[in-house]
C-alpha cells in the first residue's frame, strides 16, 4: 500500500455532472444499474434513499403518509441540485410520483433523459 493520497492516482478530466435518478422504486435493480453506469461515466449520482416497495418494515410507506410526502419533497430537492434527470422508465412505466418529478424538472428547465424510448399513448 502506498502512502500517496488517493488524488495522486485518480483525477477527473472534466467537471462531473450531477444526475438524479427518477423512477418507480419497484425497479430498484434499474436504480443500481443506472447508478453504476452513470458513476463510471464520471457523474455524481443522486438516487432514492428509501424504497417505497421494500417489505413493509423497510419501505417508506410503512412509516406513514407524512414520511412518504417528505421523501417525495426530498427527491425534488435532489432534482434542484442536478444538472439533469435520468428517468428509469422500465418497460415504459412512469408512475404518478415519477410523472410529478418529470413535470417539476421540466418546470425548472432541467434536461431529462430516459432509460427507454418513450412510447406515445395509443401507439402501444
Amino acid at each position: 500500500m502506498s502512502d500517496r493520497p488517493l488524488g495522486e492516482y485518480y483525477h477527473l478530466s472534466i467537471e462531473p455532472h450531477v444526475v438524479t435518478l427518477c423512477g418507480s422504486t419497484r425497479f430498484m435493480e434499474a436504480f443500481h444499474e443506472a447508478g453504476w453506469i452513470e458513476t463510471l461515466k464520471g457523474n455524481i449520482v443522486l438516487s432514492v434513499g428509501v424504497s417505497k416497495h421494500l417489505p413493509p418494515d423497510h419501505g417508506g410507506e410503512s412509516l406513514g403518509q407524512a414520511v412518504v410526502e417528505m421523501l417525495d419533497e426530498l427527491h425534488w430537492r435532489k432534482i434542484d441540485l442536478s444538472d439533469e434527470v435520468l428517468v428509469l422508465n422500465v418497460g415504459g412505466y412512469i408512475g404518478h410520483s415519477t410523472g410529478r418529478e418529470i413535470a417539476y424538472a421540466e418546470s425548472i428547465g432541467l434536461p431529462i433523459r430516459y432509460l427507454e424510448p418513450l412510447v406515445e399513448r395509443g401507439s402501444e
